[in-house]
């Protein structure tokens, strides 16, 4: 750049450089050449001005600066264009960075939110899949116990009939077969002999109680209290259980019987005289004796001889209608005194 303190010698190229780049410029501009008399100098000669030479090259010296400036001014253009382009581009980029992380943070939140929906997923398909395997494993629980249940009863059945059968061929005094088909058919009618059985006692008959029990297989299911209030109403609850279940325990000695006991309430410790004597006692928690009594006779095969003992009308028609046998419990009472 020019300077007025540069070294350049004063010239009008010089000026019009330092002009052209808004520098001073006036001392650059040579001074006039003074005026001199028409005649020689003082060394005999006249001092010349500027010649077409020197305006010559100070108009291509002008030329040359404006050419030089025309294209510094473009390229001071180019590179302002660039500078907006390269500003434009980082706006863009910028932009796009925004656009980008406001995107991955979108991308990031749905991600969580699949996670928490995916880990809430998985623990109630674990806790079902938990509860899937609690009702198979009671199912199979369940099918095990009614499997065994169904087995004990067609064997308990099986017995009943066998044991039936040997008794009535005892009872009857059947002599061993010697007809053969043959001589069976068309054989001479004989009349048969009626034989007066259990149907043609009253309930109330301690006979009837006996005559029961002596059938094959038979089991006894006593009304606990409904007994023992009939029977001993004075006593306490623990001393009316003692005396039933020794009582029973001497019955079920007598006649073979199988004997089940039912009370309302707790299970309660008895003692291990009356527990000997193999009598089944249950206690009925979370229900009454009387349901507890219902379920038991219900689980009898049918054909069965099962002896209930109660008092009470509605689980006597209940039991009836399954099959049971009922007798009042005085009638039980009696035959425990007259033992």
């Amino acid at each position: 750049m020019l300077d007025a303190s540069s070294d350049l010698e004063p010239s009008l190229a010089a000026a019009a450089g330092a002009w052209l780049y808004a520098r001073p410029w006036e001392p650059l501009v040579p001074p006039p050449a003074a005026s001199a008399p028409h005649g020689p100098g003082p060394h005999g000669s006249a001092r010349p001005g500027p010649s077409q030479a020197d305006l010559d090259r100070a108009t291509a010296e002008l030329a040359r600066v404006r050419e030089e400036r025309d294209g510094a001014h473009e390229e001071l253009a180019t590179l302002r264009k660039q500078a907006r382009r390269l500003r434009s581009d980082a706006d863009r980029a910028r932009a796009e960075g925004r656009r980008a992380l406001s995107e991955a943070q979108e991308l990031l939140e749905q991600a969580r939110t699949a996670r928490d929906e995916a880990a809430t997923a998985l623990e109630v398909a674990t806790d079902e899949r938990r509860a899937a395997d609690a009702e198979r494993t009671a199912a199979r629980a369940e099918l095990r116990v009614a499997r065994k249940l169904a087995d004990a009863r067609v064997r308990l059945l099986l017995d009943t009939i066998v044991d039936a059968a040997s008794g009535l061929r005892s009872e009857l005094a059947l002599a061993p077969t010697t007809d053969l088909p043959a001589d069976l058919v068309a054989p001479p009618q004989v009349p048969a002999v009626g034989r007066v059985g259990s149907r043609g006692r009253f309930v109330d008959d301690p006979e009837l109680l006996d005559e029961l029990l002596r059938q094959p297989r038979a089991h006894l299911v006593v009304d606990g209290y409904n007994v023992t209030k009939t029977a001993y109403p004075e006593l306490t609850l623990e001393q009316q259980r003692r005396l039933l279940v020794d009582g029973l325990g001497a019955l079920a000695a007598r006649s073979g019987a199988e004997v089940t006991c039912c009370f309302d309430g707790q299970p309660t410790p008895l003692p291990a005289t009356a527990l000997a004597r193999g009598i089944r006692v249950r206690f009925s928690v979370g229900e009454i004796a009387d349901d507890l009594i219902r379920r038991l006779v219900q689980a009898e095969p049918t054909g069965r001889v099962v002896v209930v003992v109660t008092s009470d009308q509605e689980v006597a028609r209940d039991v009836e209608a399954r099959g049971a046998h009922v007798v009042p419990s005085a009638t039980l009472v009696a035959r425990l005194h007259h033992a």
